[in-house]
């Protein structure tokens, strides 16, 4: 039923770059440094969480520092990972989240410049069984 989605060889590299910063938003690493984070997270930046809420990214990152703060367990895993170019140093990565019982499907909008990664966009959406 689903696409048969193969990352072409030309962006195998951009994928294992882009496969190491995925799930942005659930490595401690990543958002335990706000000015981190920002860099990583364009001005420009907005969400579609799982929800299907939108939320901007001054939401994300204060939502991020307060997970930090509470130092919570986040066990999860990743899988299915795709990625494919959409512009000239523009790519969107997908690939499927597990986080104890619950799945999403996961869709980010990266941006190069000056072999720096920006986040641009970011959806999550659950998989229902």
């Amino acid at each position: 039923m689903g696409p048969k989605l193969i990352t072409a060889r030309a962006q195998r590299a951009v994928l294992a770059e882009l496969r190491a910063l995925e799930p942005i938003f659930h490595r401690p690493q990543y958002f335990a440094s706000r000015s981190a984070l920002e860099q990583l997270v364009s001005p420009q930046f907005w969400e579609i969480g799982a929800s299907g809420r939108r939320y901007s990214r001054a939401y994300v990152l204060k939502t991020l520092a307060q997970r930090a703060a509470a130092r919570a367990e986040d066990p999860w895993e990743t899988s299915e990972f795709h990625c494919r170019a959409l512009a000239p140093e523009v790519f969107l990565l997908t690939y499927t989240l597990r986080q104890g019982q619950r799945l999403t499907r996961r869709a980010t909008l990266w941006q190069r410049r000056a072999r720096r990664w920006r986040i641009l966009f970011h959806q999550g959406t659950v998989v229902e069984e």
